[in-house]
C-alpha cells in the first residue's frame, strides 16, 4: 500500500503551523521546508510546505493561499492515557488563541479541529453494560475538555 500522507492546507503559517504542532507532541520533528522558486505563485523564497512528523507519523503543511479553511469535518484524534496527557494536549493546543468546544473538541490557533480523547472514555462508551455506557456519554455530552474522574462517576450512578 502506499504511504498516505494528511496535507493541511494554511494561506501562509504552513511552516509556523509545523513548528508549534512538533513543538507539542512528543518524538516530533520538521523534516523539511520547500520555498516557492521564481515560478511563483508566490513569491520566490516563500515558504511552500513544511514536512513534519508527529511520533514518526507524516504530515505535510502546504501554504496554498486563502482559498481554503479549516472546518470540523475533518480533524486529528488524540488518544490519551490518563487525565494528564488530557490536560497537556488540551492546554497546549488551545495556547494562543485556540478555542474550546464540547465533547473534547477544540480548534487550534490555526483553526484546526482536534478530538482530546481518553481512552478511559472508549473503554467506558463501550461497556458491556448499556446503562452504563449511556450514563458515560450523558456526562461526557456535557463536557468541553474530558474529565476522566467525572465521566468514571456518572458511569457508575453518581
Amino acid at each position: 500500500m502506499p504511504e498516505i500522507v494528511p496535507c493541511l492546507w494554511f494561506d501562509t503559517q504552513a511552516e509556523e503551523a509545523a513548528e508549534f504542532y512538533v513543538s507539542v507532541f512528543p518524538n516530533s520533528k520538521v523534516t523539511s521546508v520547500d520555498r516557492y522558486g521564481e515560478a511563483g505563485p508566490r513569491p520566490a523564497g516563500t515558504v511552500l510546505t513544511a514536512a513534519f512528523e508527529l511520533d514518526g507519523k507524516p504530515f505535510l503543511a502546504l501554504n496554498g493561499g486563502p482559498e481554503f479553511t479549516f472546518d470540523e469535518a475533518v480533524s486529528m484524534q488524540v488518544f490519551c492515557a490518563d487525565q494528564q496527557e488530557v490536560d497537556h494536549y488540551w492546554a497546549s493546543l488551545t495556547a494562543d488563541g485556540g478555542q474550546e468546544s464540547q465533547c473534547g473538541w477544540l480548534k487550534d490557533r490555526f483553526r484546526f479541529s482536534w478530538q482530546i480523547v481518553p481512552t478511559r472514555l472508549t473503554e467506558l462508551l463501550h461497556d458491556p453494560d448499556p446503562a452504563r455506557a449511556q450514563r458515560a456519554m450523558s456526562a461526557m455530552l456535557r463536557m468541553r475538555k474530558i474529565v476522566i474522574a467525572e465521566i468514571e462517576d456518572a458511569a457508575d450512578g453518581g
